[in-house]
Protein backbone atom coordinates (compact mmCIF):
# COMPACT_ATOMS: atom_id res chain seq x y z
CA UNK A 1 0.00 0.00 0.00
CA UNK A 2 2.73 2.43 0.57
CA UNK A 3 4.05 2.51 -2.81
CA UNK A 4 0.26 3.77 -3.81
CA UNK A 5 -0.66 7.48 -4.16
CA UNK A 6 -3.69 9.30 -4.94
CA UNK A 7 -3.24 11.51 -7.31
CA UNK A 8 -6.27 14.04 -7.35
CA UNK A 9 -7.10 16.88 -10.19
CA UNK A 10 -8.49 20.24 -9.54
CA UNK A 11 -10.04 22.89 -11.62
CA UNK A 12 -12.11 20.54 -13.65
CA UNK A 13 -15.71 20.99 -14.61
CA UNK A 14 -18.39 18.21 -15.87
CA UNK A 15 -20.38 19.03 -18.56
CA UNK A 16 -23.62 17.02 -18.97
CA UNK A 17 -25.97 16.97 -22.09
CA UNK A 18 -28.97 15.86 -21.91
CA UNK A 19 -30.24 15.04 -25.58
CA UNK A 20 -32.68 13.77 -27.77
CA UNK A 21 -32.10 9.48 -29.28
CA UNK A 22 -29.25 8.81 -31.46
CA UNK A 23 -27.91 12.06 -30.50
CA UNK A 24 -25.08 11.35 -28.79
CA UNK A 25 -22.68 9.85 -31.25
CA UNK A 26 -22.24 13.50 -33.10
CA UNK A 27 -21.83 15.30 -30.06
CA UNK A 28 -19.28 12.49 -28.99
CA UNK A 29 -17.35 12.94 -32.50
CA UNK A 30 -17.41 16.67 -32.06
CA UNK A 31 -16.23 16.43 -28.30
CA UNK A 32 -12.88 14.22 -29.27
CA UNK A 33 -12.05 17.14 -32.00
CA UNK A 34 -12.56 19.63 -29.08
CA UNK A 35 -9.85 17.99 -26.96
CA UNK A 36 -12.29 15.35 -24.59
CA UNK A 37 -10.34 12.60 -23.30
CA UNK A 38 -13.76 9.90 -22.94
CA UNK A 39 -17.55 10.51 -21.95
CA UNK A 40 -19.87 8.32 -20.29
CA UNK A 41 -23.72 8.21 -22.20
CA UNK A 42 -26.40 6.89 -19.86
CA UNK A 43 -30.07 6.40 -21.02
CA UNK A 44 -32.89 8.14 -19.64
CA UNK A 45 -36.35 8.83 -19.80
CA UNK A 46 -37.54 12.74 -19.37
CA UNK A 47 -40.68 14.22 -19.37
CA UNK A 48 -42.44 17.66 -19.13
CA UNK A 49 -45.35 19.53 -18.49
CA UNK A 50 -46.33 18.82 -22.13
CA UNK A 51 -46.21 16.20 -24.17
CA UNK A 52 -46.36 18.01 -27.20
CA UNK A 53 -44.19 21.78 -27.59
CA UNK A 54 -44.59 24.73 -30.03
CA UNK A 55 -47.24 25.79 -32.67
CA UNK A 56 -46.51 23.32 -34.87
CA UNK A 57 -47.28 20.53 -31.89
CA UNK A 58 -44.07 18.73 -33.00
CA UNK A 59 -44.16 15.56 -30.44
CA UNK A 60 -40.86 15.61 -28.46
CA UNK A 61 -39.22 12.28 -27.59
CA UNK A 62 -39.22 11.45 -23.97
CA UNK A 63 -35.93 8.56 -24.17
CA UNK A 64 -32.76 10.64 -23.80
CA UNK A 65 -29.18 10.47 -23.94
CA UNK A 66 -26.88 11.76 -21.38
CA UNK A 67 -23.65 12.51 -22.25
CA UNK A 68 -21.44 13.34 -19.41
CA UNK A 69 -17.50 14.51 -19.52
CA UNK A 70 -14.87 15.82 -17.43
CA UNK A 71 -12.61 19.28 -19.09
CA UNK A 72 -10.12 21.39 -17.32
CA UNK A 73 -11.43 24.84 -16.59
CA UNK A 74 -9.04 26.03 -19.83
CA UNK A 75 -10.97 23.71 -21.97
CA UNK A 76 -14.93 24.12 -20.72
CA UNK A 77 -16.24 27.48 -22.69
CA UNK A 78 -14.86 25.50 -25.93
CA UNK A 79 -15.87 22.01 -25.46
CA UNK A 80 -19.52 23.59 -24.14
CA UNK A 81 -19.91 26.24 -27.13
CA UNK A 82 -18.69 23.05 -29.68
CA UNK A 83 -21.41 20.54 -27.98
CA UNK A 84 -23.93 23.36 -28.18
CA UNK A 85 -23.70 23.44 -32.12
CA UNK A 86 -23.25 19.52 -32.11
CA UNK A 87 -26.65 19.38 -30.42
CA UNK A 88 -28.25 21.84 -32.53
CA UNK A 89 -29.41 23.22 -28.46
CA UNK A 90 -30.24 26.05 -30.15
CA UNK A 91 -33.74 24.37 -31.59
CA UNK A 92 -36.54 23.44 -29.82
CA UNK A 93 -36.63 20.31 -28.03
CA UNK A 94 -33.61 19.30 -28.49
CA UNK A 95 -31.53 19.54 -25.01
CA UNK A 96 -30.08 20.90 -22.32
CA UNK A 97 -26.61 21.47 -21.32
CA UNK A 98 -24.76 22.54 -18.13
CA UNK A 99 -21.74 22.72 -16.09
CA UNK A 100 -20.82 21.87 -12.98
CA UNK A 101 -17.81 22.48 -11.05
CA UNK A 102 -15.69 19.58 -9.48
CA UNK A 103 -14.23 20.51 -6.28
CA UNK A 104 -11.63 17.31 -6.95
CA UNK A 105 -11.35 14.02 -9.04
CA UNK A 106 -9.11 11.19 -8.72
CA UNK A 107 -8.01 8.81 -11.51
CA UNK A 108 -4.84 6.53 -13.16
CA UNK A 109 -2.66 9.08 -14.84
CA UNK A 110 0.68 7.79 -16.77
CA UNK A 111 3.88 8.96 -14.53
CA UNK A 112 5.29 10.27 -18.00
CA UNK A 113 2.18 12.98 -17.68
CA UNK A 114 2.62 13.41 -14.14
CA UNK A 115 6.52 14.19 -15.14
CA UNK A 116 5.29 16.84 -17.62
CA UNK A 117 2.68 18.42 -15.27
CA UNK A 118 5.04 18.86 -12.81
CA UNK A 119 7.36 20.64 -15.15
CA UNK A 120 4.41 23.19 -16.43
Amino acid sequence: MADRNITYLTNVNLITCVLQSNSAESVLEIAKHAGVQGATITYAQGTGIRERMGLTGMAIDKHKEVVRMIVSEEQTEHVFESLYLAGELDKPGNGIMFVTALEKIATYIPKNVLKKLSKA
